[in-house]
């Protein structure tokens, strides 16, 4: 197998940061390795689209090395706080960073796995990963990218022929592996490990590597305080994105939040139908921790984390600062997001934040779909009726960003609710029809061409 001559940089700066992050481990030999989903578009920002399928199984379904990159997959360490209770015995329990390649705008980008295997993180688990857990993951992938968001990217989906046994799901069950792309996998709870341990060595190792591979900064003497002032701001806009798709997580654990603003690790995500904000995702969230409406005050809470953890090496009050700037990025940022898929051009920073609180007023109180809000709305004209006039009143000075000639507007909004995603699962588990899934990843990705 040859890579094509037209792939960019491989790399392996993950080595950079030594055993002490990582251990090496070994993927499962799976029974079979059947292509569901390869995400060309994805492969041909990093060089590998001209891969045969036949070396795309070798390499994303076996897990044969790339060329260049790491020798052997490195499933990595950190600890977290998962629904605020802190735990040390966390880790890629199945899945590792398999491969380091530069993207075509020079970015540091993972390719790592999800369902690929045991690692000494394993802990009473099976390594494994429902084939209904993989389409979940690309269809939350692709929507939000659609929708702005940034996200990492479902870059395969391959069966793998084993029957799983799963206590939230009817069992056995089918089992694939999934490899996303993401713009690097160090998470809060990577610093929180290293914190724990009181290592300041490794704490500057941690922080220096992210600044010079994930921000394309050099540390300096406050390199920590300059870290957190770049998450914060990162974190502010992710939680931002969130409100402004519609979109709840489900699991906003700090090993769930990547330290450059990604969102990853797609569990029992949901796109809420209308603007509730104590719609929840997950069915074991039964205090509403990670509600729609609370994702913000989430997202931030696991930014406090990473400041605590940091401060192993740098002093409490810069760090305080950076903290108290959450809020405000977030208020400007929402206001972005908002505005983005409304269509319109901001104007100033009080105006866009009173269009924004019109609209979300009008959508409580009106119940109507956010999905339907912003396609009609989409160019600068909200909806008729009671709720919306605050909103259209506020709406009417706003230019329009983009038209609605493409094609996209002459149909139906494209939503990811609950019901459509599963009965995408039911076509496939039925009769193992995978025409409704792509389908509607077409639909989505034009979506996205409409609202770029």
């Amino acid at each position: 197998m040859s890579i094509p001559p037209q792939a960019y940089a491989r790399e392996s700066t993950i080595l950079e940061l030594g055993d002490a992050f990582y251990d090496s481990v070994a993927a499962a030999d799976f029974p079979e390795t059947r292509l569901r989903f390869r995400n060309d578009r994805a492969a041909q920002e990093v060089g590998l689209a001209g891969l045969s399928d036949t070396e795309w199984l070798r390499h994303f379904g076996r897990f044969a090395p790339v060329p260049g990159s790491l020798a052997e997959p490195l499933a990595l360490r950190y600890h977290g706080h998962q629904f605020r209770v802190y735990n040390p015995e966390i880790g890629d329990g199945r899945g590792f960073l398999f491969a380091q390649v530069r993207d075509a705008r020079g970015r540091l980008m993972d390719l790592a796995t999800k369902g690929s295997g045991t690692t000494p993180w394993s802990r009473f688990g099976d390594g494994r990963l429902t084939l209904k857990g993989g389409v979940r993951e690309v269809l939350a992938t692709e929507m939000l990218e659609a929708l702005g968001v940034a996200t990492s990217r479902s870059f395969s989906l391959i069966e793998t022929g084993e029957a799983l046994e799963r206590g939230d799901e009817p069992s056995p069950t089918r089992s694939a592996v999934l490899v996303r792309l993401s713009h690097g996998h160090i998470r809060i709870g990577t610093f929180q490990r290293i914190a724990y341990l009181r290592d300041a060595e490794n704490m500057t190792r941690l922080v220096g590597y992210v600044l010079r591979n994930l921000y394309d900064e050099q540390p300096g003497d406050a390199a920590a305080e300059r870290l957190l002032n770049l998450v914060v701001d990162r974190a502010a806009t992710l939680a931002a994105s969130y409100m402004a798709a519609g979109f709840v997580h489900g699991v906003l654990n700090s090993d769930n939040i990547n330290v450059t603003g990604e969102s990853f690790d797609y569990g029992p995500w949901r796109f809420a139908p209308s603007w509730d904000p104590s719609f929840t995702a997950a069915y074991f969230d039964h205090a509403g921790l990670y509600a729609f409406g609370r994702q913000p005050e989430a997202i931030h809470w696991d930014v406090m984390q990473l400041a605590i953890s940091l401060r192993t090496i740098s002093p409490a009050e810069p760090l305080i600062a950076a903290l108290d700037g959450f809020a405000g990025r977030y208020q400007r940022a929402v206001s972005r997001a908002i505005l983005w898929r409304l269509g319109v051009t901001p104007r100033d920073p009080q105006a866009d934040r009173a269009l924004v609180q019109a609209i979300e007023r009008g959508l409580r109180t009106s119940a109507t779909g956010i999905d339907r809000f912003f396609f009609d709305a989409f160019g600068g004209t909200a909806p008729e009726g009671e709720a919306f006039a605050e909103a259209r009143v506020a709406l009417a000075p706003y230019a329009p960003r983009k038209s609605r000639k493409h094609r996209y507007w002459q149909s139906e909004p494209c939503s990811m609710l609950i019901d459509e995603v599963e009965a995408i699962w039911a076509a496939i588990d039925q009769r193992d029809d995978w025409g409704p899934f792509e389908t509607k990843i077409a639909r989505i990705r034009e979506m996205g061409e409409a609202l770029a």
